[in-house]
């Protein structure tokens, strides 16, 4: 490298030929020392990052870093095709599965649901042909809890599969609950046209009292045995939540309501009947109520329940219907409610589900039979006591208030869930099943308004009491507002708005009992 300098050197001062046949001679020597020298050549190098700094100018000429880089990035060219290629295909494979398995779920949940839906249908049957005027399904519910226990105790893994094979049809159950109160609610125009309005007054004041009394009676009951029993709180088993509404159920069931409402305007008999031809778009309607209103901010449902929200629905459709076929909203609502098997409304198919929806509490009592065990003594204790104190309380306070006495019989089992009361009030003679109906609704939208602001007013910070008092003053709304904030209040919620339900059934089964209550009522 000297000799390249100093042949330079003479060339720039204007040297002899002798100087630039140095100058060649001595670049060849160094090229020739650097390829003798160098183990591997500059175009195999492979710099970490190729951002051009003035020291890799100097080692490395541009031809060198602009070189190796085309001939390493050329190459993956290939296999990151065929990469793309593959991740497409295996696209089309996944869509084909989970089309497959979205077939597959739909046939398991259709299946599970049915059985339980025959199993409902034959018990009813089976109860009205031997003249038992027990609720058949609170024994079905009874039977399918004691299988599921045998089964735990001597076969565990028959026991878990029995429930995994029914949880489809629970969910489907737990994620459309509040809509199977409804029909109740949206003919309750027609429950209530001929009750006085003094007598609606009175069956007011009763609903909202009653309410916050055994409320009270409910919780104060379970702090009390539970400070006796001194019992510590464990973790409850996790509990499942539906599916949300998605939009093509909206759109689905939106087109249903508009295609099946036009239709009707023009063919009211297209189905046969009347009620058969406005039962989908009367179903639709209900369904699309619950859909918003269940979509609605929190804030909101706490003075706008969505079952309100579904009853309006139904009604304001009904409402309209009437109106543009000039037939008035009373004969589209009867439509709604016949009653009658042969000739079924959309509240009739929704009402048709109350059955299995008992029989399915025996699946949520025994995914928390370890819960009902350990506290027993503050479950059983209140429920007992409060439902007790419900149904006479009830009695008394209609007696006082001088409400007649089928008005009185009509909303005894107020604080028991609108299955289980339907079933209580056949047990008595005269009572009005759709006035009970619509007064168990409303207490139960009473108590999903007010309960969690009332339970914090009285200081009830255990979650037993919490449930326990919700459950049994409010039902199943009640529970389904408390336990969307307060999710460890869930169980004991589960558990009394089963257990609420069914001793208030056995104890009405009591031909003693019954004659005791109806001698209160006068």
């Amino acid at each position: 490298m000297k000799s390249y300098e100093l042949a330079v050197a003479l060339n720039g001062s204007g040297g002899s030929s002798s100087s630039r046949i140095t100058m060649s001679m001595s670049m060849a020597t160094a090229t020739t020392t650097q390829r003798h020298f160098l183990p591997f050549s500059l175009l195999k190098l492979k710099p970490l990052s190729l951002t051009p700094t003035p020291f890799r100018r100097t080692l490395f000429p541009t031809r060198t870093l602009t070189a190796a880089p085309r001939r390493t990035v050329s190459r993956p060219m290939q296999p990151r095709h065929v990469a793309a290629k593959s991740s497409q295909s295996g696209g089309g494979g996944g869509s084909a599965t989970s089309l497959a398995q979205s077939a597959v779920g739909a046939v398991h949940l259709a299946v599970s649901l049915g059985l339980i839906v025959a199993a409902d249908k034959f018990l009813k049957k089976a109860f009205v042909e031997a003249g038992i005027k027990f609720p058949s399904a609170l024994f079905g519910m009874f039977c399918i809890f004691s299988v599921l226990i045998v089964l735990d105790s001597t076969v565990p893994s028959a026991a878990a599969a029995l429930m995994s094979f029914f949880e489809p049809a629970f969910m489907f159950i737990q994620r459309w609950l509040p809509l199977f109160y409804v029909p109740t609610l949206v003919v309750l125009p027609l429950a209530v046209k001929d009750i006085p309005a003094a007598s609606a007054a009175k069956i007011g004041l009763i609903l909202v009292g009653g309410w916050l009394a055994t409320l009270c009676v409910a919780g104060f009951t379970a702090i009390a045995v539970r400070k006796a029993v001194k019992t510590e709180m464990v973790e409850a088993e996790p509990m499942g939540k539906p599916a949300p509404f998605s939009v093509v159920e909206v759109w689905t069931w939106t087109a249903i309501l508009l295609i099946s409402f036009v239709s009707a305007l023009y063919y009211p008999t297209s189905l046969g009947t009347s009620a058969r031809t406005c039962l989908p778009f009367l179903l639709a309607a209900t369904v699309l109520g619950y859909m918003v209103g269940s979509g609605l901010p929190s804030n909101v449902k706490k003075v706008f329940h969505p079952i309100i929200c579904c009853a309006l629905s139904a009604d304001l459709t009904a409402l309209a219907f009437g109106y543009f076929s000039k037939s008035g909203i009373e004969p589209v609502l009867g439509y709604y409610l016949t009653k009658a098997s042969s000739n079924p409304g959309a509240g009739d198919i929704l009402m048709g589900f109350l059955g299995s929806v008992i029989l399915s509490f025996s699946f949520s009592m025994f995914k928390q039979r370890k819960l009902v065990k350990r506290h027993a003594a503050e479950i059983f204790t209140s429920v007992i006591i409060s439902t007790v104190f419900s149904l006479y309380s009830t009695a008394l306070v209609g007696r006082l208030a001088q409400l007649e006495p089928s008005l009185t019989v009509s909303i005894l089992p107020r604080c028991i869930t609108v299955a289980l009361a339907l079933s209580i009030v056949s047990l008595f003679d005269g009572a009005n099943s759709s006035l009970t109906a619509a007064v168990v609704v409303l207490t139960g939208l009473v108590g999903a308004n007010f309960v969690q602001a009332t339970l914090d007013k009285l200081s009830f910070r255990d979650p037993i009491a919490r449930g326990i008092a919700t459950a049994s003053s409010a039902h199943g709304l009640g529970t389904a507002a408390l336990s969307a904030k307060e999710p460890e209040a869930l169980p004991f919620c589960a558990i009394a708005y089963a257990l609420n339900g069914i001793f208030g059934s056995i104890l009405c089964s009591i031909p003693a009992v019954r004659q005791s209550l109806l001698a209160i009522v006068g």
